[in-house]
Parts: structure tokens; C-alpha cells; sequence
């Protein structure tokens, strides 16, 4: 089970009224940034703007790859332990907007864990110490450390 706050809101759906619940200046500053940083084939300088101005929580020695998109509503939510490689074009969530509620938790990545490319990791969830995730796969529960999964629906895989 992820581990989110909800909240719900009368009227349209919560995506039509986000910024009753985030200010517009700050989506426009973290966008902004994220942008910059997607396209900036520095890890070293990506890791010191995420951590300077989107306020995330970047170990020593993370690479975030090109076209990697942390939360740009709560990207503050983010922790990444020390070398983590988190792969090509991957996304992760803090929020998300529903029909009648919206949702925001915490991701916790672990200490040297592999992220592959195209990954999508869903609000509330930690990925632990030395954990492997595939590329392609939505990680949409707790990933243990050490463990390795792959696909949308999170298989472990065996390694012997």
C-alpha cells in the first residue's frame, strides 16, 4: 500500500482547481527548473539546481540521466540516497489528481539503487537500499532492498 495524504475537493475534478491547492508562481518556478535540468547533461550541476532550488534531497555520487522529470508540484517530497543512477527518461510522482481527490506522498529512494530507463515511480512509495527496478516498470508499491523487479505490475525477478 502507498502511503499518501488525501484530499478531497468539491466541485470539478482537483486537476481543474490545482492551484486552490499549489501556487501557480511556484508550478512556474519548479517547471521552469526541471526543464533546465532535463535537458542539462551535467549530473553533477543537475544534483546541485535540484537540490538548491527545487529542494530535494540528492546523495552524494546520484546521477539523475537525461530527460529524468522529479515532481515539478512537490518536488521538496524527493529523497535520493547516495549513488543512486536513476535511468533515462524516467518520472517521479509526489501527486497525483483524481476524478473526486488528489493525493501527494513522500518517494524515498534508497542507497545505491538502479533505476532503469523509462521508469515511472508513483506517490508514497520507497524503493530501498540496493534495489533494482527494470526499465519500463511503474513502481506503484514498496520495492525492498535488494530486491530486483521489472514490468508494470512489479515481478521480482531471480537472480540465482
Amino acid at each position: 500500500m502507498r502511503k499518501t495524504e488525501r484530499f478531497r475537493l468539491d466541485g470539478p475534478n482537483p486537476l481543474w482547481q490545482m492551484y486552490r491547492t499549489i501556487r501557480f508562481l511556484r508550478v512556474f518556478k519548479n517547471t521552469t527548473v526541471v526543464l533546465i535540468g532535463r535537458y542539462f547533461p551535467s549530473v553533477k550541476a543537475k544534483r546541485w539546481l535540484y537540490r538548491t532550488l527545487l529542494g530535494m534531497e540528492i546523495g552524494e555520487y546520484s546521477a539523475l540521466a537525461l530527460m529524468v522529470t522529479p515532481d515539478v508540484m512537490f518536488p521538496e517530497r524527493i529523497s535520493i540516497g547516495r549513488n543512486t543512477v536513476i535511468g533515462f527518461n524516467s518520472t517521479i510522482l509526489c501527486h497525483e489528481y483524481l476524478v473526486d481527490e488528489y493525493r501527494i506522498g513522500d518517494v524515498r529512494i534508497g542507497d545505491e539503487v538502479l533505476i532503469g530507463a523509462n521508469v515511472t515511480i508513483l506517490p508514497g512509495v520507497t524503493i530501498g537500499d540496493r534495489a533494482v527496478i527494470g526499465a519500463g516498470a511503474v513502481v506503484h508499491r514498496d520495492v525492498l532492498p535488494g530486491e530486483r523487479v521489472v514490468g508494470a505490475k512489479l515481478q521480482t525477478i531471480d537472480t540465482k
